[in-house]
């Protein structure tokens, strides 16, 4: 039998490993907000001659209008789209009389949206009440769910632990996704990270309960082992349930699904992915951890090893 309990430490040594860099790339950069948490302007524009200024040219355009903050994507269909901080009408028509100018064609605007900040603020502070409500209801859930098993409250704690897990790497990836590819948190990010978090806990509450089977069936055997077997009864259908069900049709949307749908289908398919690896390989493990109360052997065999 796989014995994925007994590298438990690697694993949590690999899950800190992606998660700190990406994290320091976020904290040094800072959050990369769209317009729909700080406020400002999007305008996705196609010309009539199918010819597409550079990214230079819009650049040049935006900065003569006092617009510093441009951030420019093309998309599949042909068409630009152009980030910035809020444009007045005045501001906005001037931007795209040069932009005709430019390429010698009629513009046409497929999409202009403006958001002022308060707006921003108060979608971001309802989804922070909603996972800390959600993260609540879970623990509950859980206590009263297990509350035949020894220490039941242990296995919420370790659910939501997993969980912050999930929502981190989601984290550290978009510190990345920002660095490498100009990713921007919009409404959509929001809507894959609570995405995410449904599904973490949903998937750690399924090994839990066949922990929770297997304890009265395996009574005498070590807590360990029987975790270890509980993860290997469930990893056949975890892992078959993410690859049929949901990460091939996400990588495909990824692939194809265009420029303005493709930083929510990574988020989706790194997080779910990430949803099922922390439910083996690091709830089930902390469960281990603290049951058997590691922590103070730590430095114990630290010392043991220098002597």
């Amino acid at each position: 039998m796989l014995n994925i309990l007994g590298k438990r430490y690697f694993f949590f040594a690999l899950s800190l490993l992606i998660i700190i860099p990406g994290l320091v790339m976020l904290a040094v950069n800072g959050m990369p907000l769209s317009i729909d948490f700080k406020g400002g302007t999007l305008l996705e524009v196609q010309f009539d001659n199918g010819q597409l200024p550079t990214t230079e040219a819009i650049k040049n355009i935006y900065d003569q209008n006092g617009i510093k903050d441009l951030q420019v994507q093309s998309t599949s269909e042909g068409s630009l789209v152009l980030r910035s901080s809020e444009l007045s009408e005045t501001v906005k028509s001037t931007i795209l009389d040069e932009l005709k100018n430019t390429v010698n064609s009629e513009v046409i605007i497929r999409k202009a949206d403006t958001v002022g900040p308060s707006i921003g603020k108060g979608v971001t502070q309802r989804a922070i009440q909603a996972v800390g409500l959600a993260a609540l209801a879970v623990v509950l859930y859980i206590w009263f769910a297990f509350r035949k098993v020894p220490h039941a409250f242990r296995y919420g704690v370790c659910a939501i632990i997993a969980m912050v897990h999930d929502v981190l790497l989601v984290l550290a990836l978009t510190g990345y996704g920002a660095k490498f590819f100009g990713w921007q948190v919009d409404s959509l990010y929001l809507t894959a990270l609570l995405t995410v978090v449904g599904f973490s806990v949903q998937d750690k509450i399924v090994v839990f309960d066949r922990i929770r089977e297997n304890s009265g069936i395996y009574r005498k055997l070590d807590f360990e082992k029987l975790a270890n077997h509980s993860i290997v009864q469930t990893l056949q259908r975890s892992i078959n349930t993410q690859l049929m069900t949901v990460e091939f049709l996400l990588l495909s949307l990824a692939l194809f699904g265009g420029v303005t749908l493709r930083e929510f289908a990574v988020i989706l398919l790194v997080g779910l992915l990430s949803g099922t690896y922390s439910s083996i390989f690091i709830a089930a493990p902390l469960l281990v951890v603290w049951e058997k109360k590691e922590w103070k052997t730590w430095f114990h065999k630290n010392q043991e090893t220098t002597a």
